[in-house]
């Protein structure tokens, strides 16, 4: 069976898949609230202002909520996902919490899901707390990479925040995953 070639994902996210405040997992400023930002970036380090970011992660015991209601926020649940556009300068950001490790001695995680123009289908990475890269053994994704691919990775922290910026091609090029079933 041959499959057809697909189609380019986006631009349409601004118009059609914007949430009321489905960027704050918590409300800013709740007791424990941090902030999750960066920028995505071209193969020339340009802005991209139309891609769309979604995070999936732990709560900062590491459990993966179960709770209903990220369509619809109530201010109170937390669901763990989230979903953020970039702006004009590619800057994304995300209130939320701190995930917690979902097993013991591996390090906390975001799980990043990227969609943006011209690419043929949406990107999968991770943005690990810092830290994890001084233990790489620990996680099996880190130990696997060289340590000038291991940061693009790895979160800075910042004032009640996490940096992270995404590139999506070229000069320190952010780690993209592949699943075996994905696109297929």
């Amino acid at each position: 069976m041959t499959s057809a070639p697909g189609q380019t994902v986006g631009p349409f996210f601004h118009y059609a898949l914007d949430l009321d405040r489905g960027n704050e997992l918590v409300p800013p400023g709740s007791p424990g609230s941090i902030r999750l930002h960066g920028r995505v970036l071209d193969g020339d380090g340009a802005p991209v202002p139309d891609a769309m970011i979604e995070i999936w992660q732990a709560g900062p015991d590491g459990r993966i909520p179960r709770a209903t209601g990220s369509l619809r926020r109530d201010g109170w649940t937390f669901t763990g996902w989230g979903r953020a556009l970039t702006d004009t300068d590619g800057r994304y950001t995300f209130s939320t919490l701190e995930p917690g490790p979902t097993e013991a001695g591996r390090p906390p995680f975001f799980a990043v899901t990227v969609f943006a123009r011209g690419l043929l289908d949406r990107l999968f990475t991770r943005a690990y707390l810092p830290g994890a890269a001084d233990r790489p053994a620990a996680d099996p994704l880190l130990a696997g990479l060289l340590p000038d691919r291991r940061a693009t990775l790895i979160t800075t922290r910042e004032d009640r925040g996490l940096l992270f910026d995404i590139r999506l091609q070229g000069e320190g090029e952010t780690v993209f995953l592949r699943y075996p079933r994905h696109g297929q």
